[in-house]
């Protein structure tokens, strides 16, 4: 064996060598020892063999490759021809350039509406509130109107043409209440003594429109129209007759006995005006004027001057003369004569319910100035025509002259041609229409 420099022989190395292969056995101290051993470079594992694509491989490849470059250059001709692109719009013949992307909404806001007027949000009278506030200006792409919510995301790519037009106005909005519509009234007390309600006053419903913003009130429409408070005033005259109608106010009183005397003797009808207080303090001859075919009405309980009362102490007034002249003499009425003739529009709104008929005269003797007997009878006879109604009194103080007076009215006005009627007689005769009773 050869020595080397360290003093040691190969074969001294040899047996090292073959020691550290440990071949006794152990597993894990080989694997170890194998692990180590080198051959200083000798060994070397060796190249694994390169793979190659095979032929469907490469058309898979080939395939995909390709779809990319198409999707890239479709993507790149959407984004020119959707958003990249000039578009050249001709907008009510003026050409105006834009990107294909622009919406209609910024198209109007970048031209300022081309010059197109919004509409105006207006009250429910029509007043002005915001002069930009109502609908937006019209577009119509390539003749096709485009929605207003629809401005904002359609763009303009494809248009041609273009037509803008002024916006609409609109109305605030509002809410509704249903109310009640007053009655009005239609009194018309010119045409003759004899006043007659033809028609009562009814209360109507409507549809009230309430704006949010101004706060106006307007009608939308009727649901239920009112009736009007209709009074008429007629003057009765009977085709092909001659009547004439006496009637006595004020009383009853220590002179309407005598005067009921000369009516029976002469066979004549008259109509009793009477007071509520004097007609409960002498229900016999109350009762007398109905027994002998006398109209009886009232005149008010007391006479005041109805134009001075309240409607509470006017209602009161009448309603209670009605019930006293019922309770002396068994008769209801709702016919009137109001003291002094003083029963006007107003008195009409505050109790038509309950009146029906407000009488007046057309001859007035002025009795009650006491002008003597021959001035009483020569007042009327001066005075008469078909249809008259002659004013006396029979109470309210000394009637002497009225008493007097009576017969020679009586035969002078026969001797004409005469016949006497009551109120409710003449009019039936004359055609007056049957009043309109209330609720009362």
């Amino acid at each position: 064996m050869s020595h080397n420099r360290d003093g040691h022989t190969d074969g001294d190395e040899y047996d090292e060598d073959l020691q550290s292969l440990d071949i006794d056995g152990d597993d894990g101290e080989d694997v170890a020892a194998v692990e180590e051993i080198d051959f200083q470079g000798s060994a070397k594992p060796p190249k694994r063999p390169r793979r190659t694509m095979g032929a469907a491989a490469t058309a898979v490849v080939t395939v995909l490759v390709a779809l990319v470059v198409v999707a890239l250059g479709a993507g790149a001709w959407w984004m020119w021809r959707f958003h990249w692109r000039s578009v050249d719009v001709n907008v009510d013949g003026e050409m105006v350039a834009t990107r294909a992307d622009t919406t209609i909404a910024r198209f109007l806001d970048d031209h300022d509406d081309f010059g197109r007027a919004r509409g105006r949000l207006l009250s429910l009278k029509g007043k002005v509130l915001d002069k930009d506030g109502g609908e937006p200006v019209a577009v119509s792409v390539n003749g096709a109107a485009v929605p207003a919510a629809d401005y904002g995301t359609t763009t303009i790519a494809d248009a041609e043409t273009m037509t803008v037009t002024p916006g609409k106005d609109i109305t605030e909005a509002h809410t509704s209440e249903t109310r009640t519509k007053r009655y009005g009234t239609d009194i018309n007390l010119n045409n003759g003594p004899i006043q007659v309600v033809t028609q009562q006053g009814e209360d109507g419903q409507e549809e009230v429109w309430i704006g949010k913003r101004s706060k106006e009130e307007v009608v939308h429409k009727e649901i239920k129209p009112a009736k009007k408070l209709t009074v008429q005033s007629f003057a009765p005259q009977p085709a092909g007759k001659k009547v004439i109608a006496l009637t006595f106010d004020d009383g009853p009183s220590q002179y309407t006995g005598p005067i009921l005397d000369i009516l029976r003797q002469k066979k004549v009808k008259a109509t009793f005006f009477d007071l509520g207080e004097e007609a409960l303090a002498y229900p016999e001859l109350e009762r007398r004027m109905v027994e002998e075919g006398h109209q009886v009405a009232s005149h008010s309980v007391s006479h005041p001057y109805m134009p001075d009362m309240s409607r509470d102490d006017l209602r009161k007034e009448i309603l209670t003369g009605f019930a006293d002249l019922e309770q002396a003499s068994g008769t209801k009425t709702r016919v009137l004569r109001a003291p002094y003739g003083a029963f006007v529009v107003q008195q009409w709104k505050d109790a038509a319910d309950i009146v029906d008929m407000n009488v007046l005269w057309s001859i007035d003797t002025l009795d009650w100035k006491r002008p003597g007997t021959k001035a009483i009878h020569d007042e009327v006879l001066k005075n008469a025509y078909n249809g008259a109604i002659a004013l006396m009194h029979d109470g309210g103080g000394d009637r002497t002259q009225d008493i007097e007076a009576l017969p020679g009215i009586i035969d002078d006005l026969r001797k004409q041609g005469y016949s006497f009627v009551t109120i409710d007689e003449l009019c039936a005769m004359g055609g007056v229409p049957k009043p309109a009773q209330g609720a009362e």
